[in-house]
C-alpha cells in the first residue's frame, strides 16, 4: 500500500541505453581464476560519466513495531574484479545493497531517493504483499517516494529495482537481502554461535542487455553483509572478497548462514566444504526445516538458512557446485581456530 509519493514515473525524454576450486580441493585464492573484462564494453550512460556518488549508509529507525528505512538508488564505481571497474547502479552505494533486517509483524515505511539523474528506480521486496504498480512505483531521477508495508512472513528475501527492463537494474547492482526474523525464533536459535549474510551474484558486460540475456556472466561472485561488525567483513559482490578477507569462527562453534542467491540468471548450488548442514531453513522459514544436507540449490532470487559446524581447526570453503563458476569467483573462505 502506497501512502505517499512526491513523484513517480518514468522521466520524459529519457532513452535506456540497452543495456572450484577443482572437486573440493584446497586451492589457494591465487589459484581461482576469473573471466577479465570483456573487450569492446558498452559505452557508460553520457549523465553517469563522470559519476561516482560515495557510499552512505541507509537509515534505519525503530518506533515499537513501525520500521522506517531510508535508502539511496546511486551509481558508484566499484572494482570487481582485478583492474576491473564498474560504474554500479547500486542501493547506498553497495552491490549488494544493504541487509535490511526486521521481525515479523513489522510495518515497513520506506523511502527510496532516487540520486540517479538520468533514470528512474524503484524498489521491489520480495518479504511483502502489495500491489507492485502502486507498492513498487518507479521513482524519478532526483526525487523521492515513500511506501507502507507489512512483514507478515519470516524469512530471507530478496529486494531489487524492479524497473524496466528489470534485468538491467538487478545485473547493473541493484539488489540485496531483506530478513524477517520469525516472532517465535527458529528452533535452534540457542545453539548458534555465529551468523553471517552470504550472497550470490553475477556480472555482465557493463549495461548490454544482450549480453545480460544471451550469454554467461563474466564473473560470479561471493559477498557478506555484516549483521555483527565484530566479527564480520561487509563486503561488495568481487572477486575473491571472502577469499581475501575471509570469515571467522572457532572449533565446535555452530554457524549459521542466511543464504541469498540475487542470480539474476544462475542457479546456486550451495556447498561448505568439509562439513555436513545439519540445519536449513528452505527461503529462511522455520516451517521448512531440513536436516543433514551436503548442498542447498538456491534459484534465481532463492533464499535459505543453513547451520553447520565446524569441528576442526583449519580453513574451510564454502562454493557453489557448479564449478564453473567458482573459476569465476565464487568461492570464500571460513578460517577457524582453537578455542
Amino acid at each position: 500500500m502506497q501512502i505517499s509519493k512526491r513523484y513517480f514515473g518514468l522521466a520524459t525524454g529519457l532513452i535506456l541505453s540497452t543495456f572450484m576450486l577443482y572437486a573440493c580441493s584446497n586451492e589457494t585464492a591465487e589459484e581461482i581464476e576469473s573471466v577479465s573484462a570483456e573487450e569492446n564494453e558498452v559505452a557508460v550512460i553520457a549523465p553517469h560519466e563522470d559519476l561516482n556518488q560515495l557510499p552512505v549508509a541507509p537509515e534505519i529507525e525503530r518506533d515499537g513495531d513501525d520500521v522506517s528505512v531510508k535508502m539511496t538508488a546511486q551509481i558508484t564505481d566499484i572494482e570487481i574484479d582485478k583492474d576491473y571497474n564498474y560504474k554500479a547502479w547500486t542501493f547506498n552505494g553497495e552491490a549488494p545493497g544493504p541487509v535490511i533486517v526486521v521481525n515479523e509483524g513489522d510495518t515497513i515505511h520506506y523511502t527510496l531517493e532516487n540520486l540517479d539523474p538520468a533514470i528512474p528506480h524503484s524498489m521491489d521486496f520480495h518479504a511483502v504483499h502489495t500491489a507492485p504498480d502502486t507498492g513498487f512505483a518507479d521513482v524519478a531521477p532526483n526525487e523521492e517516494g515513500t511506501f507502507v508495508y507489512q512483514a507478515n512472513s519470516p524469512g530471507v528475501f530478496m529486494y531489487h529495482c524492479g524497473t524496466d527492463p528489470v534485468l538491467s537494474h538487478i545485473a547493473n547492482g541493484m539488489h540485496g537481502v531483506i530478513i524477517v526474523k520469525p516472532a517465535d525464533g527458529y528452533p535452534t536459535d540457542d545453539e548458534i554461535d555465529r551468523e553471517f549474510v552470504i550472497i550470490q551474484n553475477e556480472w555482465y558486460k557493463y549495461n548490454d542487455l544482450n549480453d545480460m540475456t544471451n550469454n554467461e556472466p563474466s564473473q560470479v561472485v561471493f559477498s557478506s553483509k555484516a549483521l555483527n561488525k565484530e566479527y564480520q567483513p561487509n563486503t561488495d559482490g568481487t572477486v575473491g572478497a571472502l577469499i581475501d578477507e575471509p570469515l571467522q569462527a572457532k572449533v565446535g562453534e555452530k554457524v549459521r548462514f542466511y543464504l541469498a542467491n540475487m542470480g539474476p540468471n544462475e542457479f546456486s548450488s550451495f556447498h561448505v566444504i568439509g562439513t555436513i548442514l545439519d540445519d536449513v531453513y528452505i527461503d529462511g522459514h522455520p516451517y521448512n526445516h531440513n536436516k543433514g544436507m551436503q548442498t542447498v540449490g538456491l534459484p534465481a532470487s532463492g533464499g535459505a538458512i543453513i547451520e553447520f559446524t565446524l569441528k576442526e581447526e583449519g580453513q574451510y570453503k564454502f562454493v557453489t557446485h557448479q564449478f564453473n563458476h567458482v573459476q569465476k569467483g565464487a568461492a570464500g573462505k571460513i578460517i577457524v581456530e582453537g578455542e
